[in-house]
């Protein structure tokens, strides 16, 4: 059984498909998934989707780099949070990949709304979806700003899509945040990101597909299903020596550990 902790459903290379990728998912043995919230004007598709299907669930949030969208306030996030299979806050974080002429300094906005982002999960107990590139330093330091450290009262999360450095999934870690591979791991030229799977302790690992981005080889380029997230798998039982059923077990109960609170209301 295998489960994937991120997946973007609503997207138009999905939405179009998705009797033909809940058929490929029973096929392929993928159990359940997650459909990630990148706005607030998309919640309402994204919840439909966990509502309508046993197998689906939901997030809220806006990534950090939607720009013209609806700002979320804490109320925003917090009402939608407590409706049923909402199971996480984000994707949230931080995004500095695109400055398109900007400078760190102007993206205080991005810090601002993640830190709303933050304190809500903290709130309603929902762990977050990170979402960092290249400004994984001030994620990290909003993090421990908010509380995140692991104690008791954080809300906890995972870091999704990892593609960072060793040091800094070592902070995630020691943050109390679990660390999410996706096909990125089978690429060619990622033997980097191998190095921390190979690192990452089983549980505190998950497994994604990003979809419809980042499809796995051998469907490098083609458009991402949740029905591919075996071939990460795949990738981490050669990495680790393991059994690919193995993996599928033990990063579905991770994900059902993760989010256990949200499951069982």
């Amino acid at each position: 059984m295998f489960t994937d902790s991120h997946c973007h459903l609503t997207f138009p290379d999905l939405t179009s498909q998705l009797p033909a990728i809940l058929q490929a998912m029973h096929d392929a043995q993928v159990h359940q998934a997650m459909c990630i919230c990148t706005t607030i004007e998309e919640f309402d598709a994204v919840h439909a989707l966990a509502l309508n299907h046993r197998n689906l669930f939901a997030t809220v949030g806006v990534h950090p780099d939607n720009e013209g969208v609806h700002e979320p306030t804490a109320d925003d996030l917090r009402q939608r949070a407590a409706l049923p299979k909402v199971l996480g806050i984000g994707e949230t974080g931080l995004d500095y990949y695109r400055l398109n002429g900007r400078s760190v300094a102007d993206m205080a906005w991005q810090r601002d709304r993640f830190r709303v982002h933050i304190q809500v999960a903290r709130e309603t107990a929902l762990p977050l979806i990170i979402h960092t590139r290249a400004a994984s330093d001030d994620t990290l330091a909003i993090l421990k700003e908010q509380g995140e450290d692991g104690s008791a009262g954080s809300a906890g999360g995972v870091f999704h899509c990892f593609t960072e450095t060793m040091e800094v999934a070592r902070a995630a870690l020691d943050l109390g945040f679990y660390i999410s591979f996706s096909g990125i791991l089978t690429f060619k030229n990622a033997e980097d990101i191998r190095d921390v799977a190979r690192f990452v302790p089983l549980d505190r690992m998950l497994i994604e597909t990003d979809s419809p981005y980042l499809a796995p080889m051998p469907y490098r380029g083609k458009t991402n299903s949740p029905a591919y997230v075996p071939f990460v798998a795949k990738r981490i039982a050669e990495i680790r020596g393991m059994a690919v059923e193995e993996v599928g077990a033990v990063t579905t109960r991770n994900f059902e550990t993760l989010f256990a609170k949200a499951l069982v209301c």
